[in-house]
């Protein structure tokens, strides 16, 4: 049985996990990996109304994967871990391992 700690650290990447997982956030770390951004450039590059790009970058910030910070009337955001970019590598890695086995068992018929 899982103690009490064990528990709690698994929970705690599930929720951090659950917050990148819907395609519009993946999209905004990765734009912030290779620049900051104000809600206004992301809201032009998603193409989605502010509203609905403020609550995703609501969730990330909770999680803990992006900072804002407040420059007169824009709020500017970053990726605060850059680290999150070695797990969507081994996201990609599974994904042509993935591919990779099913191309062979299309191939053996």
């Amino acid at each position: 049985m899982m103690d009490k700690k064990t528990q709690t650290l698994f929970e705690e990447r599930a929720r951090i996990i659950k917050a990148m997982a819907h395609p519009t956030r993946l999209f905004i770390v990765d734009r912030l990996s290779r620049q900051e951004h104000c809600v206004c450039e992301l809201t032009r590059l998603i193409g989605a109304d502010t509203s609905t790009v403020s609550k995703h970058l609501s969730i990330l910030k909770n999680a803990g994967i992006i900072a804002d910070e407040k420059r007169g009337l824009q709020v500017w955001y970053n990726l605060r871990v850059p680290c999150v970019l070695k797990f969507f590598s081994c996201v990609e890695s599974v994904i042509k391992s993935t591919a990779s086995n099913q191309i062979r068992l299309l191939e053996k018929k």
